[in-house]
């Protein structure tokens, strides 16, 4: 990252910080504020990423997921690149840093804080000096102090974000009027409570940040956009400002869509035109047969006629694609269609896709219908947005509807930022006769009923909230927790390293799915090495260990007796699910450790044995 604000480019500039590039692609991703050592800044939109001249940016394929994206963004009328759809982020250079290369970021907020205990001025950083890379402030003639960026902005629940109007705040509702020559302080009490917190004028004005509290209290939002750089302003429908802490989590809610490079036989003609489209561009019936001359175009068009290769270009230059199945269903079928494991079989240095069907332990038959262990997985992920306050939450097949209010990356760009995941992985397909028959059970489908008031009630203070999941899903879910706990101890990998995906459909759709992949790997490196595929043979003392887990909870009775439906502490959206228990690390979660609930999957305090999915198994 380089830079503290647009146009400010000079050589041989130390970059202001390093992040990891998967991490720009998640946590800290346009639009994300980010504390460096010595400023707080804005990550700049994609329009202000700077690749290295010579080599350009780096180029990740994977054509079900641009097609799933490109779909989506038809309803926002955006396009996205053929050829060049995903791009793993700038690398920078310390040894030989130039803003021409990397991130541009921009110093936000501008609003600084004195730290002299007898100034406490609130400036900013406009009317202080820049010493040594810090701010400071000239508290009196004789003495300047350091400052540090004030740690409250101003956002609303469209992604727009603003230096909170603390000039405004502190007039607000005065007699008087503006003051004609503000001058603000800030005092903060010991415990860092709003109301402790207080903004004064030399005018005399002061007021508790508590009253910033009350979104109606605040002004209008102006629709900023300052990660776009100038012209990203838009109109904001009459949304009133919210006071938000700068290190809040609520600050920045990536959105990600992920997708496995399973084979893609419907889609290999138009994936090999594609990945020579830079050449094939202009094609036509009398240049088609020059342009397989080269090399590259011969390589990948050879065993297909003229005729199918001309067809696949004009459907993609009128943005038409290949009739592709969802996301998760295309990688479910792949799953069940491994063929079984051989003694000595390796996968190809080349290979992306790599999996092979395991043995199911005989305890577990009736339970667990198929065991596949993945080899070889690579996922490619791409960000296509964020959102602020409130997080839009991705369907069943881990996509988003793009029709809500999400805000962009970048003004000018037709790419989007991705990076892949090279690893491994267990994947766990449940029966789904006895799935089904468990979600007839009365005392699942009434505490289904319990489950879904809890939803209800949070939905209703939700602008975007998504459908339902389903009792089915809250059992896979607490189900993948429980094993990620459970493998974690012996697969020689962190809790935090083990991520889940949930494959879910109904058993009325036309492909019902209930299964579990727990997968582990690495961005920019060859991936693992093996430890989390051994576990899988060992899927029986996995199960016994995490049947174990959620039988008791160091919470218990209070855990064990959750119930979402009219909850006065709001826990609505899981039932007996606490730290003690089910949530693991959010890097591992699809779902913020939401829609959990373990008396669906053990035997539970407070609950009758016949709600536990697994109640008989051990």
């Amino acid at each position: 990252m380089s830079g503290a604000g647009w146009g400010k480019k000079t050589s041989n500039q130390r970059p202001q910080g390093t992040v990891r590039r998967s991490q720009v692609v998640t946590t800290f991703g346009p639009g994300a504020m980010v504390d460096l050592i010595d400023h707080a800044v804005l990550v700049g939109g994609l329009d202000f990423w700077n690749f290295d001249a010579t080599k350009g940016g780096t180029t990740i394929v994977e054509p079900r997921l641009r097609e799933a994206i490109a779909e989506r963004f038809k309803v926002r009328k955006r396009k996205l690149s053929i050829e060049d759809a995903f791009r793993e982020p700038p690398t920078g250079d310390e040894q030989d840093s130039t803003p021409l290369r990397g991130i541009q970021v921009l110093e936000f907020p501008r609003w600084h804080v004195c730290q002299s205990p007898s100034c406490r001025a609130l400036v900013r950083s406009d009317n202080l000096e820049l010493k040594r890379e810090r701010y400071h402030h000239a508290c009196n003639r004789s003495k300047s102090s350091e400052t540090v960026p004030i740690r409250f902005v101003a956002a609303c629940s469209k992604g727009h974000i603003q230096d909170f109007p603390w000039i405004y705040f502190v007039h607000a509702g005065s007699e008087s009027g503006p003051c004609p020559a503000p001058s603000l302080s800030l005092e903060e009490g010991a415990s860092g409570d709003f109301s402790e917190v207080v903004v004064v004028c030399s005018c005399g004005e002061r007021r508790s940040l508590a009253h910033a509290l009350v979104e109606e209290a605040n002004p209008v939002c102006h629709g900023d956009r300052p990660w776009l750089g100038p012209e990203g302003q838009q109109p904001c429908a009459g949304q009133n400002l919210r006071l938000l802490v700068r290190t809040a989590s609520n600050g920045y809610f990536p959105q990600v869509v992920s997708a496995l490079s399973v084979p893609d036989e419907a889609g290999a003609l138009q994936n090999a035109v594609r990945q020579v489209w830079d050449v094939l561009t202009a094609a036509d019936k009398d240049s088609l047969p020059a342009f397989r001359l080269i090399p590259k175009v011969k390589a990948a068009l050879s065993p297909y006629s003229d005729a199918d290769v001309l067809a696949t270009i004009a459907s993609i230059r009128k943005g038409e694609g290949v009739p592709r199945e969802p996301l998760r269903t295309a990688e479910w079928k792949q799953f069940l269609a491994a063929s079984p494991e051989k003694p000595g079989e390796l996968p190809r240095i080349d290979e992306r896709f790599f999996v092979r069907r395991g043995g199911v332990p005989k305890v577990l038959a009736g339970w667990v219908e198929r065991l596949v262990l993945a080899h070889k997985l690579r996922e490619v992920r791409a960000q296509i947005g964020f959102t602020r306050i409130e997080p839009v939450t991705a369907d069943l097949q881990g996509e988003f509807d793009l029709g809500v209010e999400v805000q962009d990356l970048g003004l000018q760009t037709d790419w989007l930022p991705a990076t892949e995941i090279l690893g491994e992985g267990v994947f766990i397909q449940l029966d789904e006769a006895r799935v089904q028959a468990w979600e007839k059970r009365p005392q699942v489908i009434q505490r289904g009923v319990a489950l879904l008031a809890g939803y209800d009630a949070w939905a209703e203070g939700v602008d975007r909230a998504p459908p339902f999941p389903g009792i089915r899903f809250y059992m896979l879910h607490s189900l993948a927790h429980l094993l990620v706990s459970a493998v974690s101890l012996e697969a020689g990998y962190s809790a935090s390293s083990i991520r889940e995906r949930i494959y879910c459909a109904a058993g009325d759709s036309d492909t019902p799915m209930a299964g579990i992949l727990l997968s582990t790997g690495s961005s920019g490196t060859d991936g693992t090495l093996g430890g989390l595929v051994e576990q899988g043979r060992h899927l029986e003392r996995h199960f016994r260990r995490a049947f174990q887990l959620g039988k008791l909870c160091s919470n218990d009775p209070v855990c064990g007796h959750h119930s979402p439906q009219g909850d006065p502490s709001e826990r609505f959206l899981e039932g007996a699910a606490c730290h003690g228990c089910l949530f693991i690390a959010e890097c591992s979660c699809e779902r913020f450790n939401c829609y959990l609930d373990r008396a669906l999957v053990v035997p539970t305090m407070g609950h009758a044995p016949e709600l536990a999915f697994l109640n008989g198994l051990l």
